[in-house]
């Protein structure tokens, strides 16, 4: 039986999540670029050839590799999983009812392999190639989307989180990554790697309005020996913090929850964009961001099952030593001048994936940081990253671990 689960953000990583972007660039353009939260739109081989690259750091240093389109592809191959997913994307309420049974029709016709890269890549009206007598068709053009691309698809670590032994299927903040969710529940549920595996679900896997309480894997952080970091930031709120904590919490799989308020800025988007653990004491920060009086609180399980709301008056570093059980942290912090370090922390200098204590994985292009890093005693695996870094994030945001070691 297979194993999933996450002890920590630095334990040896096993087993990794990754999607290799292929038709959702081929349609991203820059008059759509960002109502797809792109902010730029990116060169597709090129794109390719770099992420490739990455998947090959990470193999050669023994992490295996799954990739998301095929997981999804052969999750389509059961008729149940099929019928599940279609159900929950394809609906006369999204597209009329003419249009709904024309387009569900047509994605039956597909293959698995290409069917799941229509879902993820997106459709138009011309691929399709059929008609029918539905207003909406014919008040489309030729290039207008019938399933819109997810080209945010690439950061496989915000849809889904592992947390110790369990998986947050994450409500997502923005209307065009919540079909994302969808994809990963589909798989969760019927692909037999996890069909047959034990593992607990902590939120996001009920057929219901999330409403307020959204959050994405990039704010959360496994500290390890029972603790979890989450940002509050521009896509996680309190609600959706306070909702995964209390699963946390009640299912004994974490003992406390430390939450952080971080600016609702685009450019911090997530906590693991300003702030990444690198080794058991040692995390990379953006200065600007990551303040001494950053607003923190503590949150555990009171005797009647409710959540016990703490605020953290010694700061948050202190917060974050005491539940790592370590004197105090190191912090390096990002390089350069004050220009160069703006620069870098946006080229996702400090969204560093670690692939065991003191080894990480980072875009080559962030000198300054780097040599930060090494100077810290911390060992960087580079990758090329001039076009996957267009998509504002780095090696942890593509990458969804799950199997890693405790600490």
């Amino acid at each position: 039986m297979d194993r999933f689960y996450v002890g920590s953000e630095v334990g040896k990583l096993r087993k990794v999540l990754l999607h290799r972007p292929e038709l959702s660039l081929k349609h991203l353009t820059p008059s759509n670029c960002a109502s797809l939260l792109f902010d730029d739109v990116l060169r597709i081989e090129q794109a390719g050839k770099e992420h490739d690259a990455f998947q090959k750091v990470l193999t050669d240093n023994g992490v295996e590799v799954f990739l998301l389109t095929k997981l999804l592809a052969e999750t389509l191959s059961y008729d149940n999983a099929k019928k599940w997913l279609l159900d929950h994307q394809i609906n006369n309420y999204r597209f009329g009812e003419s249009l709904a049974g024309e387009v569900r029709s047509y994605l039956m016709s597909l293959d698995n392999l290409t069917l799941a890269k229509h879902l993820t890549g997106g459709l138009t009206v011309a691929e399709m190639d059929r008609s029918c007598s539905s207003m909406t068709l014919a008040m489309m053009g030729p290039t207008d989307f019938v399933i819109e691309p997810i080209p945010n698809h690439l950061f496989t670590r915000d849809t889904s989180c592992w947390i110790y032994g369990g998986v947050s299927m994450n409500p997502m903040a923005k209307t065009a990554r919540k079909r994302e969710t969808v994809h990963m529940r589909a798989i969760y549920k019927f692909h037999p790697m996890f069909k047959n595996a034990e593992f607990l679900t902590y939120l996001g896997n009920e057929d219901i309005s999330y409403d307020n309480a959204t959050i994405e894997g990039g704010d959360v952080l496994v500290l390890g020996r029972g603790n979890v970091l989450v940002g509050m930031s521009e896509r996680t709120t309190p609600q959706g913090v306070e909702q995964l904590t209390w699963s946390l919490l009640k299912t004994g799989q974490a003992q406390k929850v430390i939450a952080l308020q971080l600016p609702r800025a685009r450019s911090c988007m997530h906590l693991d964009t300003v702030f990444t653990h690198m080794d058991i004491d040692c995390f990379t920060y953006y200065p600007d961001i990551m303040r001494a009086d950053t607003d923190c609180w503590e949150l555990t399980l009171g005797k009647d099952e409710s959540l016990v709301t703490t605020r953290v008056q010694d700061g948050f570093t202190k917060a974050i030593a005491r539940a790592l059980d370590v004197p105090e942290l190191r912090l390096v912090p990002t390089g350069g001048d004050i220009f160069e370090a703006e620069r870098e922390q946006w080229n996702d200098a400090n969204n560093v994936l670690t692939i065991r204590p003191g080894v990480v994985v980072t875009y080559e292009r962030n000198v300054n940081t780097i040599r930060n890093m090494e100077e810290a005693g911390i060992t960087v695996l580079t990758i090329p990253g001039e076009e996957l870094g267009r998509g504002r994030g780095g090696a942890r945001c593509m990458s969804c671990p799950l199997l890693r070691d405790d600490i």
